[in-house]
């Protein structure tokens, strides 16, 4: 084995260098090329009058447009990710917003197309050979023409966005990757870090430097609260003002249909986790108890379990512990990470100028993938290294699939991430080398997991949805916005979280509320992280032969809406709280584990 782990990714496959000709003339070609398609699509009538061969034609050029818009945003949001005080990246990210602005123009006319079209017109066309695989990905056009405004209302609405909604959330993506806060360390020296380091540092396992991580960073979001305030008001009200010109019933409708979820799977879903969230406290009480604490903190979440002389992890020794881990139950998957390593497709080291968080991102057009994230030696970290390769396995297991039928929604994206990190926890604890301290710090991260699944997203859904139901009356002060988020803690947390050991300012804090392209960026990961909890236990029951089935289930994840495909190839009904409740389950043998004192 000998790949390159110098924490650095090579994008050269994408492009020779940022101001490469061929670069240049890539973005210059798409531009004109999406004009050429909102010209050309504008002028066709709908579906089922006459122009339908114009309307395959046209599809299959919009997804050779899809691909390498896919390919150049990888390209460049990568690029600005790594290093985001080059102002060539943050113009380029700005310039493909305009772009994709005007692809949007090709979407809103072929709403109008298949929305128009006969039943019977839209089902002789969706089953034509030439769009074999894109049919859901053709029907949710079709329903997004339901709640659709007239196709020049929605072009002029792309145009605003531009300098609307994703102005606002760009103008947070520049504030946080520039953000610095001041950090009074254990040893009573005082140094500026940037904000895209807090998050490790509040893993930490000295508690002095979690809370100086936390104290001081939460002092650099006080000093920007005013702007991030006024972003989130303004991307909400952007979207209230768009869903009653839309006719949106409800504003969970959106990102219902974004995440392909039925109403029905969502309240299910939550009404297991509501009453699931006793067992989550149940660990992070366990955790206080081994920290000699009455109860944790916020800036403890992340922390690990507290073990004597426990050691940060090198970014060489995380990667020795997801090899052994994929090796030792999936091969597939140890291989694709392997192949990840030798082709330098992670970013991980730390250093100043790079923005907060991590990612996978793959090139529809390529099939190239790309995992970026901060590693700074926590066991978390390396838990964060999996959940992304998780992602990158799922890009690498739609290979070959047309891009319409790559579309798959965020909740069943989560499902392969969360699965990764399952089984990196899982055959760490079945390996008889694991040491009785590794073995604990494991089965808290298994707690660490259940609190952030049952406890931590439910309680960011909560904010984000009172958020919504105030935001109808207008915008929401700051001081609003931290008693939504305290409330909304201490709502799924109870008494697990100490007094006033909230976090009023994670409002701010969290990228996830400031995306323009998803709302409800939460309840998702929740849905993921239970359903590969339901899918692991269905994998120990069967065997290796369940693994076929789930690959399966990442080809289809395009192909249908959640709880059709995960009942259809997996056999899960995700519109039972059943299904939920038992999933839950399997998080109990680790935290009763973790309850029983040491021998």
């Amino acid at each position: 084995m000998n790949a390159d782990l110098s924490g650095r990714w090579d994008l050269t496959t994408f492009f020779a260098d940022f101001d490469a000709p061929e670069r240049l003339a890539f973005e210059a070609d798409l531009g004109r090329d999406v004009d050429a398609l909102v010209q050309e699509a504008a002028a066709l009538a709908p579906i089922g009058e006459g122009t339908d061969e114009a309307w395959v034609r046209l599809l299959l050029r919009y997804e050779d447009v899809l691909g390498r818009d896919s390919h150049l945003g990888t390209y460049v949001g990568c690029a600005a990710s790594a290093d985001a005080g080059d102002e060539r990246f943050a113009l380029a990210e700005a310039r493909l917003a305009e772009v994709r602005s005007r692809l949007e123009k090709v979407k809103v006319e072929l709403r109008r197309a298949l929305g128009g079209a006969s039943e019977a017109a839209f089902a002789t066309f969706a089953a034509r050979g030439e769009l074999d695989g894109a049919g859901h990905a053709l029907a949710r056009l079709r329903h997004e023409a339901k709640t659709s405004m007239a196709p020049a209302l929605e072009g002029l609405a792309a145009e605003l966005g531009v300098d609307g909604i994703q102005g606002w959330s760009r103008l947070y993506d520049v504030l946080s990757s520039k953000l610095t806060f001041s950090m009074r360390g254990p040893d009573g020296t005082t140094k500026s870090m940037p904000i895209a380091q807090r998050r490790s540092l509040m893993a930490d396992p000295d508690r002095r430097v979690r809370e100086a991580a936390f104290v001081g960073g939460n002092a650099a979001w006080e000093g920007v609260a005013d702007i991030t305030a006024a972003a989130l008001n303004h991307l909400a009200g952007a979207r209230h003002t768009l869903q009653a010109r839309r006719g949106v019933a409800h504003f969970l409708d959106e990102p219902l249909h974004q995440a392909d979820l039925s109403r029905r799977t969502l309240d299910a879903m939550m009404e297991a986790v509501l009453a699931g969230a006793p067992l989550a406290r149940r660990g992070l009480a366990a955790k206080a108890r081994a920290m000699g604490l009455p109860a944790i903190a916020w800036f403890d979440l992340e922390a690990p379990f507290p073990v004597e002389n426990a050691e940060r992890v090198s970014f060489a020794h995380g990667v020795g512990m997801i090899r052994s881990s994929f090796g030792r139950v999936y091969p597939r998957l140890a291989a694709h990470f392997e192949s990840m390593l030798d082709r330098r497709w992670i970013e991980s080291e730390p250093r100043d100028g790079k923005r907060p968080g991590a990612y996978c991102a793959t090139s529809d057009r390529s099939g190239d993938t790309r995992v970026f994230m901060t590693f700074q030696g926590s066991l978390g970290d390396v838990t964060t290294l999996a959940h992304e390769v998780g992602h990158a396995f799922h890009s690498e297991a739609l290979r070959g699939e047309r891009v319409l039928g790559r579309q798959f929604p965020m909740t069943l994206a989560e499902t392969a991430s969360t699965f990764a990190q399952s089984l990196l926890a899982d055959g760490l604890l079945a390996d008889p080398t694991t040491s009785a301290a590794q073995r604990t710090l494991l089965l808290g991260e298994t707690a660490g997991d259940a609190a952030a699944f049952l406890l931590d997203v439910p309680a960011r859904f909560l904010f984000e949805k009172r958020l919504y139901e105030e935001r109808r009356s207008g915008e929401l002060p700051v001081r609003r916005l931290s008693e939504l988020m305290v409330q909304a803690q201490r709502d799924t947390f109870g008494d697990a979280l100490a007094p006033g050991g909230e976090d009023p300012y994670f409002w701010a804090s969290k990228l996830h509320f400031f995306i323009a392209d998803t709302m409800f960026y939460n309840f998702p990961y929740t849905f993921g992280f239970l359903l590969s909890r339901g899918m692991l236990a269905l994998w120990k029951r069967e065997g290796d032969a369940f693994l076929p089935r789930y690959e399966a289930f990442l080809r289809a994840t395009g192909r249908g809406p959640a709880h059709v495909i995960a009942k259809d190839v997996v056999g899960a009904d995700l519109e039972s709280p059943d299904f939920w409740a038992e999933a839950i389950e399997t998080l109990r043998p680790a935290i009763e584990e973790l309850e029983r004192p040491a021998t």
